[in-house]
């Protein structure tokens, strides 16, 4: 299903509430909210922003696990023009508050399992945001329903524009300090376009279909993933948070046909023990990204599931997917099972070396994406934005080649980003939190291969003379201070880093024995 004329998340929704008000549009814990009723919800909490006095461009924020009212706060924001900050509620008090201070944040909602998190990190901004609690049970008396009660739930007088701001999403950086990475309507509706242009089905809707948002909101995929099936006019279903039993739980049970995840969740659905072959036969499509599939749970998913599969890749900076690997490109064996895929139609992808020289012939070099989805800024970073957008190219610091036809295959990283289960994760912050240990000289972090998440993060360290510490003690001391997916699994102690001679740490010379036999140096 594919409605040309829908260009904002306004639109959107306000189109299929006219079209099929009664049809459900969330699904989650077993409640039900249909196209209409997000419509009206989103109204009436778009009128209540604006009594609360946040104005257009403002920062809206939302810190909880998946639910109906995280998609009835972005589409709110989407007709005040407002912005929506979604925050992994997996962050420390520490890496909230960044974020809610960086963005400006005005108004934030939040679910009250974080609502002590939330207070701690706004302590020293008490007076210039506005909490919300957020109810999960939709009792219209109390919670984020209840302080929107009050107010009408008619259309707001407003018409978003495709190149408005509707989200920013934070992504961490070399530095340590997340980014906004600020995004306009537009980035939900690029790669519709592209793959409705020429007739493709990589990514394609159908009347019944009931979508799984397996990748959380706070992620450009999960919130990505869900925009697509709110432009279609499908039933979306809401995992609180993704657990394998759950999942599988949820397909058999409401015969879900599309589903978009990581490969460490596919590999844990499909490991369930009580997990049969028939609760999976609803399944016509699995759309992942995050780190490419390997062909052995490929041959076990094609067995088990027997649906067609479809890699994408991208950054949140490309406003997520610029390249996929379609389905017939699928084939346990196949030649381009190790290919990310290729671009979209009216995408571009290009390969360059150090001094910005386009490289051809399968040369490797940093793998850059012209995408119409792209993003607008980093929030408030202006040279950080001008060094990633390059005359419409976004650099995407992974190093890859282009085969003879135009096909995506990344090598490594030249940025140092790991990734676990799909979330990115910088050594210079984990760094940074290991050295406020006392025993702890200097650390360098690197990622390995693991089977069931992609990559596992591990960590150097050079410890100070005369002194001692334990795996375990540099653990615990990390508690807190950071996530806890980016706390090391294992930990050596070194006597020196390695270093070139202008005394920047060789990191490919701390992974190259943990890499060597994999075809690429990503996972």
């Amino acid at each position: 299903m594919y409605f040309p004329n829908l260009r904002t998340l306004d639109a959107s929704v306000a189109f299929h509430a006219g079209r099929r008000p009664d049809h459900p549009a969330v699904l989650c814990e077993g409640r039900t909210v249909t196209y209409g009723e997000l419509h009206r919800r989103s109204n009436r909490l778009g009128h209540a922003l604006r009594a609360a006095g946040a104005s257009e461009r403002a920062r809206v924020a939302y810190l909880g696990k998946e639910s109906e009212h995280y998609y009835e706060v972005l589409f709110a924001c989407a007709k005040t023009g407002t912005i929506l900050v979604p925050i992994n509620w997996r962050l420390t008090v520490g890496e909230v508050d960044h974020i809610l201070r960086d963005s400006r944040t005005e108004v934030l909602f939040v679910e009250e399992e974080f609502r002590a998190l939330a207070e701690k990190a706004i302590a020293a901004l008490a007076d210039r945001v506005q909490v919300v609690v957020v109810d999960r049970d939709g009792d219209a008396g109390a919670g984020i329903l209840g302080w929107a009660a009050g107010h009408p739930d008619t259309d707001l007088d407003r018409t978003a524009h495709e190149d408005d701001p509707v989200a920013q999403l934070y992504t961490s950086g070399t530095t340590g300090l997340p980014k906004g990475v600020v995004l306009a309507h537009r980035s939900f509706f690029a790669v519709r376009d592209a793959l409705a242009s020429e007739g493709l089905s990589w990514i394609d809707w159908r009347e019944g279909d009931v979508s799984l948002i397996g990748i959380p909101g706070f992620h450009v995929g999960g919130l990505w993933w869900a925009t697509q099936g709110f432009n279609a006019g499908v039933t979306n279903v809401a995992l609180r948070m993704f657990i394998s039993g759950e999942a599988v739980r949820q397909i058999r049970q409401l015969g879900i046909t599309t589903a978009c995840v990581v490969p460490s969740m596919l590999q844990m659905v499909l490991s369930e023990p009580d997990a049969a072959d028939e609760d999976f036969a609803s399944l016509r499509k699995v759309v992942y990204g995050g780190s490419p599939i390997s062909e052995r749970l490929l041959e076990q998913a094609v067995e088990r599931i027997g649906c067609d599969f479809a890699q994408i890749y991208g950054l949140t900076e490309t406003g997520n997917t610029a390249v996929c690997l379609p389905p017939h490109e699928h084939v346990v064996g196949g030649p381009r099972m190790q290919a990310a895929g290729r671009p979209y139609p009216g995408f571009e992808v290009k390969i360059v070396d150090r001094d910005g020289n386009r490289l051809r012939g399968r040369a490797v070099g940093e793998v850059c994406l012209r995408t119409p989805a792209h993003m607008i800024e980093y929030w408030g970073l202006p040279e950080a934005t001008a060094s990633t957008l390059v005359d419409g190219w976004i650099m995407t610091g992974d190093a890859g080649y282009l085969d003879e036809e135009g096909y995506l295959f990344v090598c490594d990283r030249i940025k140092d980003a790991i990734i676990v289960a799909g979330e990115n994760v910088y050594p210079a912050e984990i760094e940074n939190a290991l050295a406020k240990h006392e025993a702890v000289l200097e650390s360098a972090v690197i990622g390995v291969p693991d089977e069931r998440w992609g990559e596992a993060v591990r960590a150097f360290v050079v410890l100070r003379p005369g002194t001692t510490a334990t795996p375990r003690e540099l653990m615990m001391s990390l508690k807190g201070r950071i996530a806890d997916f980016k706390i090391p699994t294992g930990y050596e102690f070194i006597d020196t880093l390695p270093r070139n001679p202008s005394g920047k740490i060789l990191r490919r010379e701390l992974r190259d024995r943990f890499w060597q036999g994999q075809q690429r140096k990503v996972n």
